[in-house]
């Protein structure tokens, strides 16, 4: 059965507990798994292998129905939160919030970000098995047209991201998550291209939420390396006050970095079909950051192709970006005012639920607020239209 989709959230979290999907983990390596345990203070946290103690599960985020001033970002428990429940419970949510459908995203601070501190790579690699198997044969399989699930790929080798990529495409999901670059390094390499042409053949999308490498200001710091230039003397380097990179997303927010990578390392010249979704990244600052871009990227090719030997781009910088980069947009005015500078096929509405983002259960009135002067074709094409076409979902 088809489904009339008006308005489609294309970022939304499963808050879940590992108790959810622990079992499907191999039963030698169950014990170490994710596991939820109680604080003194009486709220739940995570314990997670090569953490030193656990996490105080990321409550900040559990606000949706929470009003503002009554919640406490401490001592709460899963169960408490909406958007932690069971799919049935999870359809509810959203037919309350006007929702027909939401692609979701992992719990990603207490999810894929932090489960790489897991030093064992066969532990880590079942984590993200199960958890993928869970979300797809026990999770959306209840509600499929409603429940669009994203599995998680391990950040450990490019012969493990394909594999996993592979798998989440037989298991029928739409779509995966990075967390960093498919080789597992913080800087895009021809190695990655195994993983591009894999998806590519497979018909599943590529998302990223964020930000590529987001341990990086969380849980540690910045990566001395972000790119890796053709040519590179160490005497000329060490003299450079910023690299080639850096200089072109001065101005913007962490997400202009991980898709400046991409852009400069011409992967988009050798896969013209590829998108990617970048999810929560807020959008009011894009256009900004594509005209300075454009202009930092003409002022200083010059010197970065003869001392970095770095290939000049058949291109604008921006006009990869509005060929292949999709991005959420919450409720956010001055991004729906901006949305020709980005281009309306390629801005996706998102609710962030259950978030401290979000606005449930009441989003529906307040985007009719926001969009009331934003012609019919367009508002379609940004509530539901731009997401059917990326994660290839039936419409009635």
């Amino acid at each position: 059965m088809t489904t009339q989709y008006r308005l489609i959230s294309s970022d939304g979290h499963l808050e879940v507990p590992p108790e959810r999907w622990r079992e499907r983990v191999p039963r030698h390596l169950r014990e170490r798994a994710p596991r939820t345990v109680r604080l003194p203070n009486g709220g739940d946290g995570l314990a997670i292998e090569g953490l030193s103690s656990p996490m105080e599960a990321n409550f900040l985020d559990l606000r949706a129905g929470r009003p503002a001033g009554q919640w406490q970002p401490f001592g709460l428990r899963v169960e408490d939160a909406a958007g932690t429940g069971s799919p049935e419970r999870r359809v509810k949510e959203q037919q309350l919030d006007g929702i027909d459908a939401e692609v979701l995203f992992p719990a990603m601070l207490a999810g894929p970000v932090i489960w790489r501190k897991i030093q064992d790579d066969e532990l880590y690699r079942a984590v993200i098995r199960a958890y993928n198997e869970w979300l797809a044969e026990d999770y959306c399989s209840v509600a499929p047209d409603r429940l669009i699930g994203i599995g998680v790929i391990p950040q450990t080798n490019i012969s493990d991201a394909v594999s996993e990529l592979q798998h989440c495409a037989k298991l029928g999901l739409k779509a995966i998550v990075l967390g960093n670059f498919p080789s597992g390094n913080d800087y895009p390499s021809l190695e990655d291209d195994r993983f591009w042409s894999a998806a590519l053949e497979a018909g599943i999308a590529v998302t990223v939420h964020t930000k590529l490498n987001p341990l990086a200001g969380v849980a540690g710091p910045v990566p001395a390396r972000l790119f890796v230039y053709p040519k590179e003397d160490p005497a000329i380097m060490q003299r450079m006050r910023r690299g080639f990179l850096e200089w072109i997303t001065l101005f913007g927010l962490p997400p202009a970095v991980s898709i400046a990578q991409i852009v400069l390392s011409g992967v988009f010249e050798r896969f013209p079909a590829l998108k990617i979704f970048f999810a929560e990244t807020r959008l009011g600052w894009v256009p900004f950051w594509l005209e300075s871009c454009d202009l930092w990227y003409q002022r200083h090719i010059g010197w970065a192709h003869d001392y970095l030997g770095l290939t000049l781009l058949a291109h604008r910088p921006s006009d990869y970006v509005r060929d292949h980069i999709y991005f959420s947009v919450q409720y956010e005015r001055v991004a729906v005012e901006l949305r020709h500078h980005i281009g309306v096929g390629k801005i996706m509405f998102a609710t962030d639920f259950p978030h401290i983002e979000c606005e449930w259960p009441t989003s529906k009135p307040l985007i009719d607020q926001i969009y009331a002067d934003v012609p019919d074709d367009e508002r379609q094409r940004i509530w539901a239209g731009n997401a059917i076409e990326f994660f290839k979902l039936a419409k009635a």
